[in-house]
């Protein structure tokens, strides 16, 4: 009777370990949603935007690139203080959310003032999934918005 249930054990075990293997979650399946800047008040801007990934796989933010600054940062905020960090986890059937006061985008050493109502495109780039681009409309310098972040 021991071994019937001993092996049942195993299997279930094997079953178990089987789910946790990345070769059937699938890969990330990101999307980009809620952007906004900030229109620039300096030679700096902010950016903010939630990427959804509703694939299987978790994936990283690793980079950014804009033709509206010479050098596009990605910053966390971790009790009240921002600092630049490598790349940001995008949890597998989760999202990134970069929003006022937490994690953000840095545009630096702009090339040109974008205004409220024109459009900054952005790419971004992950450690597994294909770049984004993303067009990230520009709105007041007090804009709040009224869902999301």
């Amino acid at each position: 009777m021991r071994r019937p249930a001993a092996a049942a054990v195993v299997v279930a075990g094997a079953l178990a370990l089987a789910g946790c293997g990345g070769s059937d979650n699938g890969p990330a399946e990101l999307s980009v949603g809620s952007a906004y800047m900030p229109q620039p008040v300096s030679d700096m801007a902010a950016g903010f935007l939630t990427i959804t990934n509703d694939g299987g796989s978790a994936d990283r933010l690793t980079s950014v690139s804009s033709d509206a600054a010479g050098q596009v940062t990605v910053h966390e905020t971790v009790d009240g203080a921002m600092r630049e960090v490598e790349a940001l986890d995008i949890p597998a059937h989760g999202s990134l959310v970069l929003e006022s006061g937490g994690n953000h985008l840095m545009f630096e050493q702009l090339t040109r003032k974008p205004k409220q109502g024109q459009k900054v495109s952005v790419e971004l780039r992950f450690a597994e999934s294909d770049p984004v681009t993303v067009e990230i409309p520009v709105k007041s310098a007090t804009y709040t918005p009224k869902t999301g972040h």
